[in-house]
C-alpha cells in the first residue's frame, strides 16, 4: 500500500512509522513539523529523507515546481522544527546546505530518489537540500 498526504501521516503517527515509514522503491520517510509561516498553525509533511552524521537530509523539491514547498517557506521563517523518524520524535533545527554541503548531499539524495535530478532540470529554481539538526 502506497501512501500519500493527510492519510500518509496519520498512518505513520498511529503506527510509529510501523506503516509509512518504508515508502515507494524502498525509500524512507519521516514526518517534518512546521510552523505555518501566516496561519501559526502547526503542519506535518512525509518527507523522504536519509541520514547524514547525526543529521538527516531532506529535498524542498515540489516535483521541479517553479515555487518551492509551502514547508519550505514556513521553515525559511520559523527553522524550529520538529521531526519523527519512526517511534523517535526530537526538536531540530532546519538550515540549508552551504554552496560547500550541498554536492555531496544532493549526491546522496538522488541516490535514495533519482527523480530529484529530473526535478532540477524542470525548473530554474535552485532545489535545496534541508539539513535537520537535532536540537
Amino acid at each position: 500500500m502506497t501512501l500519500f498526504g493527510k492519510e500518509h501521516v496519520e498512518r505513520y503517527e498511529a503506527t510509529d512509522g510501523a506503516e509509512g515509514y518504508v515508502w515507494r522503491n524502498g525509500t524512507t520517510i519521516l514526518l517534518l513539523h512546521t510552523k505555518g509561516r501566516k496561519s501559526g498553525r502547526d503542519y506535518t509533511h512525509p518527507l523522504i529523507y536519509r541520514d547524514h552524521g547525526d543529521a538527516y537530509l531532506v529535498v524542498a523539491s515540489k516535483g521541479g515546481a517553479p515555487e518551492p514547498p509551502e514547508w519550505f517557506l514556513n521553515l525559511e521563517k520559523d527553522p524550529a522544527v520538529t521531526v519523527q523518524v519512526k517511534d523517535d520524535k526530537f526538536a531540530a533545527h532546519a538550515r540549508v546546505a552551504t554552496a560547500e554541503e550541498k554536492p555531496e548531499m544532493w549526491r546522496l539524495m538522488t541516490e535514495v530518489w533519482p527523480d530529484y535530478a529530473e526535478y532540477q532540470k524542470k525548473t530554474d529554481r535552485e532545489i535545496p537540500v534541508v539539513v535537520l539538526e537535532r536540537t
